[in-house]
């Protein structure tokens, strides 16, 4: 249930987008719909019915988008995850990122902006302002972030689309957690103009659906056109699996059992998996650094404004030297040619998560359950991270347990083919529509 903070938030919200709809026509700008009745202000920071309507007719047309609130949308302001941030941002967007903006022009429509993590900063979704997301796969468990409201929108069915960020696996976590499709694209290959950036070396533009199909139909709209090519070689490599929890990892083993038909053989593949805590520490210095750079100076005087586990975060990246820097993205360099010189062309099976998503009861800002399940997760998500390879979760059937995702990691520039392998793999029955 809403509690009522939450209720008042939503309204206030919806008041003060009236004002800006008035404004908006005006000058002439159409403006978008209110909602016409409550929503769980948890997933949604503001709504509409929709918030912006799409182009007539196009591939996309029907189709409902959440997005991020992180993204630029017509006649709304960005919020970020942060009440003092989200009050300070005054002037309404003059145009939607070019991401939402593409999406517009296809056809779908934006239903509304979706609460995500601080910054984005966070991959587990508690966002302490404004609530957890419910996750309806698994209600006792979190919804997995930071594409944390955008994922609940689409599991409960009020999207069909969650347009968010992943830059250590905020898309690929919540699909794993909410029994989701979610595509990380290669490093570049959806505009990143018009969103708050992260950490723009690793940050990316994907998106979240309840099945293969529509997560294909998105990407012939947000991809670069290339010439399907079918991806040949899939391997797996067993010391990967074995960073996941046993139960996670068996149940994925279970999976890939029914993996066969038309689908390309899966080889084995030996993966040193010692150098993975230092690339981590590596890609998270890096990260760090970057967010402290774009947003260090507002956070530097509005410390009390962040969540304990984020603020903590920006405490460590505020440290951070040019010396400590130049150390990380030598430890990069090294685990990008690392995993390109073992991966090649190949895709690599491996769990989206390194678990199954943490109880709300564990899950205290920033709390030990959390850190341990963020710290082994990120050794599985960053090696798509580090090499800018892309990235698609994928849900298998789970017997009753929560949700899992199997994640294959494709070549750079693949996008589109590692999408037509996705649907295969549905197909197969491997992994299920969500």
């Amino acid at each position: 249930m809403i509690q009522a903070p939450g209720f008042r938030r939503f309204f206030l919200q919806s008041s003060a987008a009236t004002a800006a709809a008035s404004l908006l026509g005006a000058c002439g700008v159409t403006a978008p719909s209110r909602p016409a009745t409550a929503v769980d202000s948890t997933v949604w920071r503001t709504h509409g019915q929709p918030l912006l309507a799409g182009a007539a007719g196009g591939p996309l047309a029907g189709l409902r988008v959440a997005v991020k609130d992180l993204f630029a949308v017509q006649g709304q302001v960005v919020g970020g995850g942060n009440p003092a941030w989200l009050a300070q941002q005054t002037q309404l967007q003059a145009a939607s990122a070019e991401a939402v903006q593409r999406l517009l022009d296809a056809g779908a429509v934006v239903q509304g902006m979706a609460r995500t993590d601080e910054f984005a900063y966070s991959l587990a979704g508690t966002n302490g302002h404004y609530g957890t997301p419910p996750n309806p796969r698994a209600p006792t468990r979190i919804s997995g972030g930071s594409t944390s409201g955008a994922a609940s929108a689409v599991a409960l069915g009020q999207a069909d689309v969650g347009l968010g960020t992943d830059t250590g696996g905020s898309i690929r976590i919540p699909s794993s957690y909410q029994g989701l499709w979610g595509i990380r694209p290669s490093h570049g290959a959806v505009p990143v103009k018009g969103l708050v950036p992260l950490a723009p070396s690793f940050d990316t533009v994907g998106w979240i659906c309840r099945d293969a199909g529509t997560l294909q139909r998105v990407g012939g709209v947000l991809l670069s056109a290339r010439s399907a090519q079918p991806l040949r070689r899939v391997v797996m490599a067993p010391s990967l699996m074995a960073v996941a929890d046993a139960p996670l990892a068996e149940l994925l083993a279970q999976a890939l059992g029914t993996w066969g038909g038309d689908l390309p053989r899966v080889e084995s593949l030996a993966f040193d998996t010692a150098p993975l805590a230092g690339w981590v520490k590596a890609f998270q210095t890096r990260q760090g650094w970057e967010a402290w750079r774009d947003h260090g100076s507002w956070i530097a005087r509005h410390w009390d404004s962040l969540n304990p586990d984020v603020r903590a975060r920006f405490q460590t990246a505020s440290r951070y030297t040019q010396a400590d820097l130049a150390a990380a993205d030598a430890v990069l360099a090294q685990a990008r040619a690392t995993i390109d010189a073992a991966l090649g062309d190949a895709v690599l099976l491996l769990p989206s998560a390194s678990s199954f998503a943490p109880l709300r009861t564990e899950a205290a800002l920033g709390g030990a359950v959390i850190e341990a399940a963020r710290a082994k997760t990120f050794q599985l998500t960053c090696l798509a991270g580090i090499s800018g390879r892309c990235a698609i979760s994928m849900p298998v059937a789970t017997g009753g347990q929560p949700p899992a995702g199997l994640c294959m990691v494709g070549p750079r520039g693949r996008d589109r083919d590692l999408l037509a392998l996705a649907q295969a793999v549905q197909a197969r029955g491997v992994a299920q529509a969500g």
